[in-house]
């Protein structure tokens, strides 16, 4: 009884939290945008109300967590099709084929079924997908042999091992963030704002998107680096690298935390300031990126030839020149070319917005300073955010590398983006399409919102704080 009095208001949340999570998983229809809508605002008002009302309560935050992902378990994914392909390579690799190397369609097209379930899985993927050769790196491509040794002949026993998988490496997000937060003297709590973000539930585990495991090497890679073992940091960012992409764009970045333009200064990357003069600290730098180097490429190696390095480059370049969603910047200067040659100038566009990300980058690699960890973690959500601005194509699943970089920080931009993100599945009326018949006011909300908080945090908020102290310490006085 006394349990009860205590904790009736979680406990309530916690079953109305189960219960949407089970009607989003096992009753929601994509194209029901009405009540996704509705599901998603209810567990985003839950998980607030979670936050403020079991805020202290770590052990009973974790169960909620990881019980929120058990609902999704034996689920059939409904806002993605993507693990339809992930579930495609795995087979392939599986019968001996190189997935690098062949599009599903090139055997569809001919009326060769190499594997199991084959025309199911191309059905299930879309020709849009089924068109191009896979970009998918290694460490993934091995999660996928996984699911298809586990389950050659069965959809969702498939599902069921990715699903395993990404939970699992999410329990490794949580075991090395809050490592991470207590080394750098922050609060445990927030590391639940990822973990329990009905965004990242329903993105990674109910769509079944690897960022989980992504972020899983990332976060665990900035550890290793803040305790000074930077060897097996630097292994541990390669396998990251080698799930998703994401993290090369982060290690221009490193720079400052080995070298500097002094001749010594105390860099706080382990737990103690550790001296480097600029020619140990660059050797150190270039030992770090060539223990990356070798790694990725001895993880790339069982797949290499010509053939793979071209397919792959072509596959990637589609990001940048051909598709495009769900984009801000993008969208004002596609708009532009229009008006003035009457053609999307996409190809010119992605080639330019790339070229200022690179130089963003630089900026903050050479000119931003970087004294120890939290600014590391700082920068990279910059130079990741600023990605996203610029980007052609942003579907929902890449700002959970946003996200759990601002739980290092005190930026709220990606956790508010995080919830208006759904108004992008909006667009989703043709998904197998490159054009998604986008309605570009409901695109503009979205960003307008992010935007202006995004705005206020850098611009603002600092010289309202300070305003306000002033103005305290006046009345005080």
């Amino acid at each position: 009884m006394q349990f009860w009095k205590h904790y009736r208001i979680p406990l309530c949340l916690f079953i109305v939290s189960l219960i949407t999570y089970y009607l989003f998983a096992y009753q929601l229809v994509r194209t029901d945008y009405p009540t996704l809508i509705i599901l998603y605002t209810l567990l985003w008002l839950v998980f607030l109300l979670l936050m403020t009302y079991a805020k202290t309560n770590f052990k009973f935050l974790t169960v909620i967590a990881f019980l929120s992902r058990a609902i999704f378990i034996l689920a059939i994914p409904n806002l993605s099709q993507d693990f339809y392909r992930f579930i495609w390579d795995g087979r392939m690799l599986l019968q001996g084929f190189n997935p690098y190397l062949f599009t599903p369609e090139s055997f569809i097209s001919i009326g060769k079924l190499p594997i199991a379930q084959a025309m199911e899985l191309y059905e299930g993927m879309g020709q849009l997908n089924g068109s191009h050769f896979s970009n998918y790196p290694p460490i993934k491509q091995f999660c996928f042999t996984i699911a298809a040794l586990c389950s050659g002949q069965s959809i969702l026993g498939s599902a069921i091992v990715f699903r395993v998988i990404i939970i699992a490496a999410d329990f490794g997000t949580f075991f090395f963030g809050r490592k991470l937060l207590q080394q750098l003297n922050l609060s445990e709590r927030n590391i639940f704002w990822y973990l329990l973000n009905p965004f990242i539930i329903i993105e990674l585990t109910g769509n079944l998107h690897f960022e989980g495991v992504m972020i899983f090497f990332l976060i665990w890679s900035l550890y290793l680096l803040h305790c000074g073992k930077w060897k097996w940091a630097a292994v541990i960012f390669a396998c990251s690298i080698s799930v998703k992409l994401i993290p090369l764009l982060f290690l221009p970045l490193l720079y400052r935390c080995f070298v500097t333009n002094s001749a010594t200064t105390s860099i706080d990357i382990t737990n103690k300031k550790t001296k480097f003069s600029v020619l140990k600290g660059m050797k150190t730098l270039l030992s770090f990126y060539v223990i990356v180097g070798i790694t990725t490429l001895l993880l790339f190696a069982p797949f290499f030839s010509s053939e793979f390095v071209n397919n792959y480059a072509q596959t990637v370049a589609l990001w940048f020149n051909n598709f495009e969603f769900n984009a801000s910047i993008y969208y004002l200067a596609r708009a532009i070319g229009y008006w003035l040659t009457g053609y999307n100038e996409i190809a010119i566009i992605g080639k330019i917005l790339s070229i200022l990300v690179f130089l963003f980058v630089m900026g903050l690699a050479f000119l931003r300073r970087t004294p120890d960890t939290k600014q590391l973690i700082t920068n990279m959500l910059f130079a990741f955010g600023i990605f996203l601005f610029l980007s052609t194509t942003i579907h929902p699943w890449y700002l959970a590398t946003l996200l759990i970089l601002s739980v290092f920080t005190n930026y709220k931009f990606p956790l508010v983006w995080s919830f208006v993100i759904i108004l992008s599945y909006l667009a989703y009326l043709n998904p197998n399409q490159a054009d998604k018949s986008e309605n570009l006011w409901i695109i503009a909300l979205e960003y307008a919102i992010v935007y202006v908080v995004f705005i206020w945090e850098v611009f603002f908020f600092k010289r309202f704080q300070q305003k306000r102290k002033a103005n305290s310490s006046e009345l005080a006085s």
